[in-house]
């Protein structure tokens, strides 16, 4: 089943409220979905499966996920406290061809500029199709915390350009990290050397640090005004 894309932030909004409390099992069988055994082999199982029922479109594109909307979505795995257990992929990392290139007009600015979070259970206790889905956050960073971010990926951007890439580890930076990004260990991308030359390394990918999702979810918990 293939639901419309929503034309208005309320009616994204109204559809994430209406799916919060259902199970990842119940959600499948509504949209005539085969749930998988586990997620060893199928990791963007789940993050489809939300994406179908909101009628995401962007798919595997570069663009946000409701780019009629400007809103990004993020489903993200909490602990029984609500706790994220693990970090959040926002973008590729551009390793090559950087010259000129500002937060302002940057990847991961755009994809940050307004995000639909999905809280999902993620204990592997649980079994997959009981896993329940959270209360949705739309949340726009603050200014400090787009402060914050922008000068993560300015030190970031700067060791890349620099040749740092293969100094750089997942401690860097305050909100936003680096790591590696590939589906194996093989995978390799061109990058610079630390003396101007070409080298081979594994494709990277920025991070949001798992101290920051927890920020978000605490100010929406505590019923901060997001963004404002």
């Amino acid at each position: 089943m293939i639901l419309s894309i929503p034309k208005s932030e309320q009616e994204l909004l109204n559809r994430a409220q209406l799916v919060a409390g259902y199970s990842f099992g119940e959600i499948a069988q509504y949209l005539n979905i085969t749930i998988p055994a586990n997620l060893n082999k199928q990791k963007g199982w789940v993050g489809n499966l939300i994406e179908t029922f909101l009628g995401a479109n962007a798919g595997s594109k570069a663009e946000q996920d409701f780019a009629n909307l400007g809103i990004e979505l993020k489903t993200i795995p909490v602990d029984k406290q609500g706790k994220p257990l693990e970090t959040t992929f926002v973008s590729v990392t551009p390793l090559m061809a950087n010259h000129g290139v500002i937060w302002e007009t940057s990847h991961v600015k755009y994809k940050l500029a307004k995000v639909l979070w999905i809280p999902i259970e993620g204990e592997r206790t649980i079994p997959l199709s009981h896993r329940k889905v959270g209360k949705p956050i739309l949340w726009t960073p603050t200014q400090e915390q787009e402060q914050q971010l922008k000068q993560d990926w300015e030190e970031l951007m700067d060791m890349i350009a620099l040749g740092h890439v293969e100094k750089i580890t997942a401690r860097y930076g305050t909100y936003l990290q680096i790591r590696p990004k590939a589906a194996n260990g093989q995978s390799l991308t061109e990058a610079i050397g630390e003396n101007g030359q070409i080298i081979l390394t594994r494709p990277r990918g920025f991070y949001l640090k798992k101290t920051f999702t927890m920020q978000i979810l605490q100010a929406s918990m505590y019923g901060a005004d997001q963004g404002r």
